[in-house]
């Protein structure tokens, strides 16, 4: 870890943000995983639709508010003070955590359905403030470390969110359990953004359309007309398709290829979110505070590289019999450590290649226009994982395994690591 992250550990100017992004993102997954834990293993003889459909239903419920709303929070985040709203949808989220509590208390899943679809408008409107009012607080040359840390506490408090939903969830009064740790966290989460320095808005004159559609649309094209805002933005939506399809698809790949229980489907999640973590924290270290996308097509390139050799590493298993086997089996074969470390070294690829993005989006935009390009890009984010969403549906109903769409994604990825090089090369890596 370098100089400035360690420096903006112990600054006001970043660490309020930290505590309150890794607190908001932790309630975000721990409340949809109990959810799809509650779902499949206490409810779902109670329910008229099979478990399946309702768990693959709670996460379109949760991505759709960033299709709905991100073009009004964009210019909200424009319009009003921003740590000023950051506390006002800290606020929100105290509030769900106590609704969230009262659909436990009776086990109603479609009252917890309506919290999590506004859980999800809550997380939409604080997307954009997290990432715009970076550069209002941070040097340039701090950028990319501060990009970093943000990237390693999101996907860390992901990580621990996910665990923590899946086996809190199962244990008796799990689900008062979770509703203290929601509230708890989200009411420190409000505490710490009452620390935020204030951030004045960046058009404070601009006149709010509240017709989603139209305005999506112009965001859209606003972004489209700037290609080095826009190509980051593309780059890191595909980034998404490619993550969520691998999180996605890990308990299968687990299960039905690897022949693992819940724990080694625990380690692929461990070993993939910490080594994004790693890779987004060592970014800043090779590039040395400069923002540059020198690196986004090595990235892509190693994630290219490893994905092709997990495909190699998985393909040709004998399938796997009735005994699942647990983590400490899994660890005892050399064949299995190869398949972690591609995990591993895949994501660690994976945090090189994106942080510097995010950091090109904020350095590269208008700063009156900068918050609705981070909502155009938490649209194109959510639409491109429902594209990963539909693409897996369809390759595995045509008969591919998990490992084939592993192979699938490598192939197109090194399309995509070959026209970055092509393009930051003509850019000068700018």
């Amino acid at each position: 870890m370098s100089e400035h992250e360690l420096y903006l550990l112990t600054s006001r100017r970043f660490l309020p943000l930290f505590i309150t992004q890794f607190f908001g993102a932790f309630n975000d997954n721990l409340f949809k995983n109990a959810i799809a834990a509650l779902i499949t293993f206490k409810l779902a003889s109670q329910l008229e639709f099979s478990s399946q459909l309702l768990v693959t239903a709670a996460g379109g419920i949760f991505i759709l508010p960033f299709f709905l709303f991100s073009a009004t929070a964009g210019q909200l985040a424009e319009i009003i003070e921003k740590s000023r709203l950051i506390q006002y949808t800290k606020i929100l989220e105290i509030s769900l955590a106590i609704l969230g509590a009262i659909g436990f208390i009776f086990s109603n899943i479609w009252f917890l359905f309506a919290v999590l679809f506004l859980l999800g408008a809550q997380s939409t409107f604080f997307g954009p403030l997290k990432y715009s009012i970076l550069p209002d607080h941070l040097r340039e040359d701090e950028l990319i470390g501060g990009n970093g840390l943000i990237g390693m506490g999101t996907f860390v408090s992901i990580l621990i969110g996910t665990i923590a939903g899946n086996l809190l969830i199962n244990v008796p009064y799990g689900e008062g359990i979770i509703s203290i740790v929601m509230l708890s966290l989200a009411v420190a989460g409000w505490l710490a953004s009452r620390f935020i320095p204030q951030s004045l808005p960046d058009s404070a004159g601009l006149k709010l359309n509240l017709n989603p559609v139209s305005e999506t649309w112009r965001i859209i094209q606003h972004a489209s007309k700037h290609r080095q805002v826009f190509v980051p933005m593309l780059a890191i939506s595909w980034f998404w398709l490619v993550g969520a399809t691998y999180l996605t698809q890990f308990f299968s790949f687990g299960k039905n290829i690897i022949g693992g229980n819940e724990q080694v489907v625990t380690l692929f999640l461990t070993s993939f979110t910490l080594g994004i973590a790693v890779g987004a924290m060592a970014c800043n270290r090779l590039v040395k505070g400069v923002i540059t996308a020198k690196y986004v097509p090595l990235g892509a390139l190693g994630m290219t590289a490893f994905g092709i050799d997990l495909f190699l590493a998985s393909h040709n298993m004998l399938p796997p019999s009735n005994q699942l086997m647990g983590a400490i089996e899994f660890l005892s074969s050399a064949t299995y450590w190869r398949i972690l470390a591609d995990l591993t070294l895949f994501s660690i690829c994976g945090g090189l290649y994106i942080v510097p993005l995010y950091s090109l989006i904020q350095n590269r935009s208008q700063k009156e226009h900068r918050s609705r390009n981070i909502a155009c890009l938490n649209i194109l984010n959510a639409l491109f994982m429902v594209i990963s969403a539909v693409v897996a549906f369809i390759m595995l109903d045509a008969g591919c395994n998990v490992p084939q769409i592993f192979l699938s994604l490598a192939i197109v990825n090194s399309l995509v690591a070959i026209g970055l090089y092509f393009y930051y090369r003509r850019q000068g890596n700018n």
